[in-house]
């Protein structure tokens, strides 16, 4: 025993920790001899940090010592894992605890004022002009899915990018994303004339969602994407904190164990830089970054255009936004002017503007002006930086990303939790540290084009009041329909109005089921060249467009029509089509013997009658019932 405590005596020593040292942690005294000479560092920072709580239970050497050792693995791990590392993990908390506790503003001395951006209409010669210079540029972009979430939120077990998107067709998120990517990187193509690279597409997952993302990937051979186009890079979770002094708690199961909690997705960034990815790119020659999240299906029939925007005015940074009702529950995109002349620009929470206009001189606070809108679009977390000023700035900060916390308190008092907190970080705050000379823009689509995410359950949704968005299974697919629909129509198409029915509780417009590959036409200008003449689709009809040169010349639709070809086959397809189609039957959502995917929706699809065509062969068709 004496060996053991001299051992420990000369590890004090060579540390250079005093005496008090052994009065605060005995056990971890009694036991440092089991550690490496890094783990005794990682020991004293703890200890330095206020943090000799963790080593209150810990047993005498001999019992638990793997736990023991396993602890610090953990503590390695959260210490790498963060910009800084623990210690700068700690203090930054500390300091946004001190401000939460004080009721500290953190808008304190800045006046809000509405940005500089584009405001977009769908189909005009902006738009079409936009969308030409998005396709140019798009060789020059990287993607970036952040795909951390799994689907629990909305009554789905899997990971969320596995979920159809619409069930017409089942295709998933995840294979929509890929398919968007590659008919962009095919058009890009084309226009440099065959002079273009692969585009780079990063997922970030996390401990939940990694195999699963890397599983789904493999078992479908990448949807038609080149593996080595698509690296996974995963999050950590960052631990969690027990009071306003920034104790790190504990695991209630495992005395040996941090409790930890996922960071949030403002993690992207530092991921991106100490993985070596943003150097790789633009070595490459990359000059855009494109942010998105995991389930807007409607997303990128917004893409092309926003990146002809950020090409155009020269944006370091572009959010992509859709009007925003005065109050409406989405952050609004705003400039913030401090009285020192800092300024930036950035998403403001909605329950954060309004106050904030009314104490800077606004006695309305948040109000729709003449257009019938707030003034401040609404922020949907999809970004397109500019890779080079974009490095720099991260050089500088390593990746982190302005934090802040949001403690439980138990009471008024704030100086108890409910239950332990951590700091968190979102991707859209990035912005904050920028000087005032980076361009920061944003780019206004129309929410049928851009924004229908999915990410209430049905019970939830049902509860939304009339007149606000669902976010559900139900209204993000009926969303992708009624856009399909309105495309077709801008393009030429006679397309009829939707009619209302209910599903899990919620009253939603259902447009035809019209569905087509990204290949056909991501833009607007591809699909009008492919509608001639006098087209028609009734309400209850159902198309399936699964080839590249499928061309629509006075079609009269009234049922379903499901098209296959090969990309060297040019099928004309015209004339009347006329079946019993597919319907729409609906279905519970507490009905367990229906799969998860289809009852979240509320209804699934009876397959009646259908014409269906495919072609395997070069070369040209028509089909003229």
């Amino acid at each position: 025993m004496a060996s053991t405590v001299d051992s420990a005596a000369e590890q004090l020593s060579k540390l250079g920790i005093d005496g008090a040292f052994a009065d605060s942690a005995p056990n971890l005294k009694k036991n440092l001899h089991l550690l490496s000479s890094e783990q005794v560092e990682l020991a004293k920072m703890l200890m330095e940090m206020g943090q000799s709580h963790l080593f209150e239970k810990w047993a005498a050497p001999g019992v638990d010592d793997n736990e023991k050792r396993a602890f610090f693995d953990q503590v390695a791990k959260l210490n790498s894992s963060y910009p800084g590392g623990l210690k700068s993990y700690i203090k930054t908390a500390r300091e946004l605890l001190a401000d939460s506790k004080a009721g500290k503003n953190p808008f304190d001395g800045f006046t809000p004022s509405v940005p500089t951006g584009e405001v977009l209409k769908f189909g005009d010669d902006t738009f079409i002009n936009y969308e030409q210079a998005g396709v140019k540029e798009a060789k020059n972009a990287a993607f970036v899915l952040v795909a951390g979430g799994l689907g629990e939120r909305l009554g789905y077990n899997g990971i969320k990018v596995a979920l159809p998107a619409e069930t017409t067709t089942g295709t998933c998120f995840l294979q929509n994303y890929i398919e968007c990517i590659l008919a962009l990187q095919e058009s890009s193509c084309r226009l440099a004339e065959g002079k273009c690279q692969e585009i780079p597409f990063a997922i970030m997952t996390s401990d939940d969602t990694h195999s699963r993302t890397q599983e789904l990937l493999e078992s479908n051979s990448y949807f038609g994407m080149k593996p080595t186009q698509v690296k996974l890079l995963k999050q950590e979770k960052v631990a969690c904190l027990d009071d306003n002094d920034a104790r790190l708690a504990m695991d209630p199961k495992n005395k040996y164990r941090i409790q930890t909690k996922p960071h949030g997705h403002g993690d992207v960034h530092a991921l991106l830089y100490s993985s070596g990815l943003l150097k790789e790119w633009h070595d490459a020659g990359l000059k855009w970054v494109l942010f998105f999240q995991d389930t807007n299906g409607l997303l990128f029939k917004a893409i092309p255009a926003s990146l002809g925007v950020s090409a155009t005015k020269q944006y370091h940074v572009n959010s992509l936004a859709v009007p925003r009702k005065a109050k409406e529950a989405i952050g609004g995109i705003t400039r913030l002017t401090h009285a020192d002349g800092r300024s930036m620009v950035i998403n403001v929470e909605y329950n954060q503007l309004d106050p904030l206009l009314r104490a800077t001189g606004f006695p309305d606070g948040d109000v729709n002006c003449e257009t019938g809108y707030s003034p401040f679009p609404g922020n949907i977390n999809q970004l397109i930086l500019e890779l080079g000023p974009y490095m720099e700035e991260l050089k500088k900060t390593g990746g982190a990303i302005k934090e802040f916390v949001n403690p439980k308190y138990k009471d008024a008092s704030k100086t108890s939790f409910k239950s332990s907190t951590r700091l968190e970080c979102m991707m859209q705050d990035y912005p904050k540290t920028l000087p005032p000379s980076a361009k920061v823009g944003f780019t206004v689509m129309d929410t049928w084009l851009a924004y229908a995410p999915v990410k209430n359950n049905p019970e939830d949704a049902a509860k939304v009041p009339k007149g606000n968005p669902y976010h559900s299974a139900t209204s993000g697919e009926m969303a992708i329909y009624c856009a399909n629909s309105l495309i077709l129509r801008k393009a030429g198409a006679q397309v009829d109005d939707p009619v209302q029915e209910v599903f899990n509780g919620q009253e939603v417009e259902v447009w035809p089921r019209l569905t087509w590959k990204p290949k056909w036409g991501l833009t607007f200008s591809e699909i009008k060249n492919k509608v001639s003449g006098s087209c028609s689709v009734s309400q209850k009809s159902t198309m399936v467009i699964k080839g590249r040169n499928v061309v629509l010349e006075d079609l009269s639709l009234n049922g379903a029509l499901i098209i296959d070809s090969v990309d060297d086959a040019e099928v004309r397809v015209g004339g009347k089509v006329q079946n019993k189609g597919w319907t729409l039957e609906p279905v519970d959502h507490k009905d367990t013997s229906v799969p998860e995917e289809i009852r979240i929706r509320g209804f699934k699809i009876n397959k009646l009658e259908q014409l269906e065509r495919s072609y395997s062969e070069p070369g040209k068709f028509s089909l003229k019932p």
